[in-house]
């Protein structure tokens, strides 16, 4: 692999570590407040089911996600395994493909449930 594809790869996991960063530290301050505030499923999902702004945050977090964990999976796979580099990049691009899309179907139905 050139050394322009590494940096470029290095780069995007950094940059993408530092959305999850964020992303992590506003979701876990969520649930803290919506423990503390005694709410059940059902109004948490009242409150901030069909909201844009909501689905919009998730939807970075899953992309931050499908950036960052196959790249580090690329990487033990090719120090870890004798695979070979395609097969390396098949598996990773296939990882990332299965997190997009399913990240994506729940950050889409949980903004579905509140008839957005």
């Amino acid at each position: 692999m050139s050394e322009v594809t590494q940096t470029r790869l290095w780069l995007a996991q950094r940059i993408s570590a530092m959305v999850l960063a964020v992303a992590v530290a506003i979701h876990l301050t969520g649930i803290i407040v919506a423990i503390q505030g005694g709410l059940s499923a059902a109004e948490i999902i009242g409150r901030v089911g069909g909201s844009f702004t909501l689905a919009a945050f998730y939807g970075v977090f899953v992309l931050a996600c499908a950036v960052h964990a196959p790249i580090g999976l690329r990487t033990v796979l090719a120090e870890m395994t004798d695979l070979k580099p395609v097969s390396v990049n098949g598996i990773a691009g296939a990882f990332a493909a299965v997190i997009l899309l399913m990240g994506m179907q729940a950050v889409l139905g949980f903004y579905g449930l509140g008839g957005g």
